[in-house]
């Protein structure tokens, strides 16, 4: 099975701070795209968010080294627990294969329409197969 590409970012000027590198809270928005890309990777681009929505419940980052507005940084991302109704990810932002940034997010899966949590999708589970290890 081919593996989804990583996610490839472009620092904005807005995203660094005075000392010209990316400022720690813009990881998170960096950490959405790469889910968005992986996500459409796993699961297509039709997918209807509001009847098999996630929430994300919780983030951790560990910042290793700076990236800087020069930088394109590649996000990787890989399943690290799955459980009834969340599934916790792991990512890794690296810029010329050195570890800058690393992190994870536990998500729910959840219907809006119905206003509940919801075991995990079965297409998201065929979906992690495509993920790194």
């Amino acid at each position: 099975m081919n593996k989804i590409p990583k996610a490839t970012i472009d620092v904005r000027f807005r995203d660094c701070d005075m000392m010209g590198h990316v400022n720690n809270a813009v990881y998170l928005s960096y950490f959405e795209q790469a889910r968005m890309h992986y996500f459409k990777h796993m699961i297509g681009g039709e997918w209807n968010w509001k009847t098999h929505g996630i929430i994300l419940v919780h983030n951790e980052l560990t910042y290793h080294a700076p990236v800087f507005l020069q930088d394109r940084p590649e996000i990787s991302m890989h399943l690290l627990d799955i459980g009834k109704t969340s599934f916790t990810l792991g990512y890794k932002v690296m810029v010329d294969g050195a570890v800058k940034t690393s992190g994870k997010s536990k998500l729910v899966c959840f219907d809006f329409e119905k206003n509940t949590s919801v075991p995990v999708y079965q297409e998201m589970i065929d979906g992690f197969r495509k993920l790194e290890e």
